[in-house]
């Protein structure tokens, strides 16, 4: 690959002419890329991306096949793909796109077409599992945001995968924040199977080049005295919970600033007492959980929207009202001072001073310094919601959410969120309001400030939101500060973690040798994933530290363009509060993560899928339900010798092993919530499958079956003899997902090698009976459940007359109490309002 002198252009044979402009940086990058498994980390704004498809060109030159390129988001893909179609004189038709919007069965066939596949993790995990890709013929695999590739997030098992599988294997993972501190950077390239670190940073004489001062500030903020009174009246009643804990022996704590470490130590505590079968275990975690209710309402007061506290007061009555509810939410909204908050808030008439504050900044930004855009960055969706209606009263202003639908909240479709970035970048609004969706790795439009509506306490997503701005121009980034607030806590552990991982990355440079010695044997030679150590080289051992040097020095460096010599031109201590982020329904995760994955093929088209990828017909089958992917299960069967997975959705069961066992899989919690209501009770779905297949189990995986919810023991017992004697169910327990996958594997072993039985998935859910349906409409008028639908039905004796009874009358029945009765006259009475 050569670089063009005269206009700063780099050729290459399938790179479009006058394209990629010439970085010494990312041609170094490149070039140690294609020569071993490597993490390649770069700040934010400098072309990651470019490096990747530097060395896919190259790889696609040289070695031919398939290059996969993964990314966490939808819009990120996208993105993704119109660069690449722009950058690569490979025809558009060829590199193709997948999510869970591509019907499955269409992946396999464009997945054994296509030059480039540019995907979600989510998705390539759905089809490696499901048995319809093979990652055989893929040359090279680019991980973006590779920071994710930890726990049980897709792209860990995609990469044992690839390493097991791939003829040729080459990975790539990119991020501009791999991690805190170089044990996180080790634990990224021992799941990804990477052997090489590649570090640029801003001191980088090249890098300097193409980047700007960044001035951060923060702008502290007094909370009136309306809203501390609220916090306070709040933080009354977690002090007194905090009491009862404390009478229990489990804690000595009692300020409502307890941090999160402290709670997880109690809940500890409280779990030995539960083990040990003790009342006042059960008593004290549900106190417990009342407590993180309150924390997480006190954290919405301090440093959100009035709006955001509304809303999640509403869900937690919505909760305490629904058939099952616990006792922590129920007690919650009964307790007198939890309810004086909800009415303060409700009559507050003013907005959060943030709101205003914001305002301000704005208004500087874009008029009196001739800004031209702005991205505010919130963790609420509501918060987000609401800032963007108050702003769009004096500037043109837009949402950026996830695509998952909340309460009381629409998500954003992926076109939405691309034509709404699209109009971003050529200026049609000035002030983007987001969630974390567009923290990570979007090509958002160079911005004159980046406001943080309040401080996230990693340092990850911290490094991410700020560069949004100082890319080409010198960006303004502000940080609002509740005073006296978890704000501050918050900031001072972003800011300390911050420092921590430019300090790692800047020591991780002179180090990366000490890194890949500290990989163990088998990581370094990939023996666990009995795959090759790298393909890309035979006799050439991956450049490591780059920190600009010479071409000499870097063995195929002149591939991608000649370069010439280059030199490479007080850490401050910060204190933490020992605090952590309290995850909630009203955060906007859509940015994680999920895709889903509309799969509905019939056998036949299942079985030419599998044929195709050329599955060898003697392996035991084991067929799983799409939704099981939540759990690690059908990843670790797929992964087993001699087994072949395949997925369907199910009408029936979660597992097929053979033409007459099929497995109902329940956690404690989902088999414990299927007994208190639910849209199909564990009894209905339990019929299904005894209808279906003579020999059916139900599988409980969990350890505290007793202890899990607030329900009674002997009804956990009569639930199990139930199943047991009145459907002649089988019923197994396993410990975890491990054992869980391990016993599937037994089972469709003896079923099919032993008996030499075949797998056959058939069964329907059964039609539901008029007595039936007519439970299903009255359990569902306020979520009151099957159990009181069949009580009030026998009482009033139709559902015409349950719907039309009385307050008075409803309470007559068992297990209608006032709320109850209330919400049903609600929900029948009031008027519609969509």
């Amino acid at each position: 690959m050569a670089a063009t002198e005269d206009v700063g252009y780099i050729e290459h044979p399938l790179l479009a002419e006058e394209f990629i402009e010439r970085r010494l940086y990312q041609l170094q990058l490149a070039d140690a890329a294609k020569q071993g498994h490597t993490l390649v980390c770069l700040p934010t704004g400098l072309g990651k991306t470019t490096v990747s498809l530097l060395v896919t060109a190259e790889r696609l030159q040289e070695v031919g096949g398939t290059a996969l390129l993964l990314a966490p988001t939808k819009p990120l893909v996208s993105q993704h793909a119109e660069f690449y179609r722009d950058a690569l004189q490979i025809p558009d038709d060829d590199i193709v796109v997948f999510t869970g919007e591509v019907r499955p069965e269409d992946r396999a066939e464009l997945f054994d077409s296509a030059t480039i596949v540019i995907a979600t993790p989510q998705v390539i995990e759905n089809d490696l599992v499901g048995n319809r890709i093979s990652l055989a013929d893929v040359t090279h695999l680019t991980f973006d945001e590779c920071h994710r590739g930890t726990g049980d997030y897709a792209y860990v098992y995609i990469a044992e995968r690839y390493h097991a599988d791939a003829d040729q294997p080459l990975v790539t993972a990119m991020s501009a924040s791999p991690g805190g501190t170089k044990e996180d950077i080790e634990i990224i390239c021992e799941n990804l199977g990477l052997d090489g670190v590649e570090v640029m940073t801003e001191d980088d004489a090249d890098v300097d080049e193409f980047t700007h001062d960044t001035d951060v500030e923060w702008k502290r903020i007094d909370l009136p005295q309306e809203l501390l009174d609220i916090r306070d009246g709040l933080n009354e009643v977690i002090s007194d919970r905090l009491e009862q804990l404390r009478e229990l022996g489990v804690t000595q704590a009692s300020s409502p600033d307890i941090s999160q470490k402290q709670l997880n130590k109690i809940s500890a505590e409280l779990r030995k007492l539960m083990d040990n079968d003790q009342s006042e275990g059960y008593q004290g975690m549900s106190t417990h959980a009342e407590i993180m209710k309150l924390r997480r309402a006190v954290t919405l007061v301090e440093t959100q929207s009035v709006e955001s506290v509304r809303r999640y007061f509403e869900r937690q009555r919505n909760a305490a009202e629904s058939s099952g509810a616990s006792k922590a939410s129920q007690r919650l909204v009964s307790e007198p001072k939890v309810r004086e908050a909800m009415r303060k808030i409700e009559s507050f008439d003013d907005r959060h001073p943030k709101f205003s504050q914001t305002r301000i900044l704005l208004a500087e930004t874009l008029g009196i310094n001739n800004g031209e855009r702005v991205i505010v960055f919130t963790e609420s969706r509501d918060t987000a919601e609401a800032l963007t209606e108050f702003l769009g009263q004096h500037f043109d202003t837009q949402r950026f959410v996830g695509q998952g639908d909340k309460e009381g909240s629409d998500g954003m479709t992926q076109t939405e969120q691309q034509e709404t970035l699209d109009r971003f970048r050529n200026n049609e609004f000035d002030v983007l309001v987001s969630t974390s969706v567009a923290e990570e790795g979007l090509d958002v439009p160079e911005v004159d400030l980046v406001l943080f509506y309040e401080p996230v306490p990693t340092a990850i997503r911290s490094i991410q939101r700020k560069g949004r701005t100082g890319r080409q121009t010198t960006g303004r980034v502000v940080v609002l500060l509740a005073n006296d607030t978890r704000d501050e806590a918050y900031f001072w552990i972003a800011r300390r973690k911050e420092k921590q991982m430019e300090s790692e990355l800047r020591k991780l440079k002179g180090v990366a040798d000490e890194v890949e010695e500290e990989l163990d044997d088998d990581q370094s030679a990939l023996d666990q994933f009995d795959g090759e150590a790298s393909a890309a080289s035979d006799d050439t051992t991956p450049s490591t530290a780059t920190n600009g040097g010479n071409a000499e020095s870097q063995p195929g460096l002149a591939d991608f363009g000649e370069v010439e010599d280059e030199d490479e031109t007080d850490e401050e201590q910060a204190t933490e509060s020992d605090t952590n982020a309290v995850t909630d329904n009203d955060s906007d995760s859509d940015s994680a993560n999920e895709d889903g994955d509309n799969t509905d093929t019939s056998d036949d088209a299942e079985d030419e899928i599998v044929a195709n990828a050329g599955t060898d017909t003697d392996e035991v089958e084991i067929v799983a339900d799409q939704r099981e992917l939540e759990s690690t299960v059908a990843r670790d069967l797929s992964k087993r010798e001699g087994i072949t997975t395949r997925l369907e959705t199910l009408a029936v069961g979660d597992y097929v092993l053979s033409d007459r066992v099929a497995v109902e899989r329940k956690s404690v919690a989902d088999f414990l919530d299927t007994l208190t209501g639910g849209d199909r009770s564990m009894f209905e779905q339990v019929g299904d499958l005894v209808r279906n297949y003579s020999r059916p189990i139900v599988l409980v995986e969990g350890e505290d079956l007793y202890g899990e919810r607030n329900v009674h023991p002997n009804a956990i017992r009569g639930a199990l003899s139930s199943l047991a004697v009145d459907f002649n169910a089988s019923i197994l327990r396993t410990a975890d997902e491990s054992e869980t996958a391990e016993l599937l594997d037994t089972i469709a072993r003896r079923e099919q090698e032993t008996r030499d039985r075949e797998v056959s998935v058939h069964g329907e859910k059964s039609t539901k009976t008029t007595a039936e349906q007519q439970e299903y409409v009255v359990a569902s008028i306020a979520d009151i459940g099957p159990v009181t639908a069949r009580s009030l039905l026998e009482h009033f004796g139709t559902v015409e007359a349950v719907m039309t009874a009385r307050e008075d009358d409803l309470q007559e029945v068992s297990g209608v109490g006032e709320v109850t009765a209330e919400k049903i006259r609600e929900v029948v009475g009031d008027e519609y309002e969509p």
